[in-house]
């Protein structure tokens, strides 16, 4: 099968589309054909080795697995000896390690769930790290309730735009912030009210909340603190990627300190790959209560393009690229 592995730290150049073996699935896992990825600045962490606390997981001087990707769907193929849940012809999503290959073995007590019948494959692949990280920062991190005022920072892009549907279905009141070109879109994904930052200032106009999902990472404590209510919380899951060491982590961690003393709170976390949480995706979908939106699409040999252009935080929504088995 082909499927893109990198051997070196660096830009999306040091990629290579190679023919290696094709999996084998254990006797608790799937072989799945994939049809769909998609692109997370997280895969394009694992790529350059920055912030370097990425090599942590990955390997310090050199990646332990040249393997990339993570979100993918597709179709089951074979089954291992234990598999109860799922059998070949079946059409699936979820999230697993080298999902820029032609095929994927993952683990059926692992983040896999059947794929809903009126959900593209390319929708499907979009969900995972960004549908997650927004469902899980709102309703458990932030304990996001319905009645409540939830502010959206970073509304368009793929957490943001799966944050924006999400809190409309936990029952909350949503604002999104977001600039110009993607205020249209805000409000059609059904944010109550949508400010363009480029207009306004939006902690001096927004009033106060319950929780602030903070994926732009671009505000202070002092300015986060004002769309909050006394005991709110921020959820923390952006920010500047200048430092080379800590990247993002270095401004949560700065609101968080910030936040020790007061009834509010600054909270960070990272996204947990489950398969229930998969499951009530396929739920959302198939009920048309989210909808993934997709940003560009393309195809595998423009894997280093599809993370450039995510690394260049460039990307609106989702980026996936479709993926045509060739059976090898």
């Amino acid at each position: 099968m082909k499927a893109f592995v990198h051997d070196e730290y660096g830009p999306p150049e040091v990629l290579e589309l190679r023919d290696v073996e094709r999996p084998v699935p254990g006797d608790e896992e799937l072989l799945v054909r994939v049809h769909a990825a998609s692109v997370n600045p997280f895969d394009y962490h694992m790529l350059t080795g920055i912030p370097y606390i990425a090599r942590l997981q990955a390997g310090w001087r050199r990646p332990k697995d040249g393997c990339l990707g993570v979100d993918y769907s597709g179709t089951v193929e074979a089954v291992g000896a234990k598999v109860t849940r799922f059998k070949p012809g079946d059409e699936v999503f979820g999230g697993r390690d080298g999902a820029f290959a032609e095929y994927v073995c993952p683990r059926e007590a692992g983040a896999i769930a059947k794929k809903p019948a009126n959900v593209s494959f390319e929708q499907a692949a979009a969900v995972g790290i960004a549908g997650l990280t927004a469902l899980q920062g709102l309703r458990d991190k932030g304990g996001l309730k319905a009645g409540q005022k939830v502010l959206v920072n970073g509304a368009s892009g793929g957490v943001g735009t799966f944050a924006v549907q999400l809190g409309k279905w936990l029952g909350a009141e949503v604002t999104a912030v977001c600039s110009t070109h993607n205020v249209e879109r805000a409000g059609a994904l059904g944010a109550d009210r949508v400010i363009d930052y480029t207009q306004e200032d939006f902690t001096l106009s927004a009033g106060p909340h319950d929780v602030m999902l903070d994926i732009a990472g671009n505000r202070s404590w002092s300015e986060c603190k004002r769309v909050l209510e006394p005991d709110a919380a921020v959820v923390v899951v952006g920010g500047p990627k200048t430092n080379r060491w800590i990247g993002p982590l270095g401004h949560a961690v700065g609101l968080r300190l910030a936040s020790i003393r007061g009834g509010r709170e600054a909270k960070t976390f990272l996204a947990s790959m489950n398969g229930d949480d998969m499951r009530l995706f396929a739920e959302l979908m198939e009920a048309e209560t989210v909808t993934p939106v997709i940003d560009r699409q393309y195809e595998l040999e423009d894997v280093p393009e599809a993370l450039a252009y995510v690394g260049g935080g460039h990307a609106r929504a989702k980026v996936v690229v479709s993926i045509a088995a060739a059976g090898a």
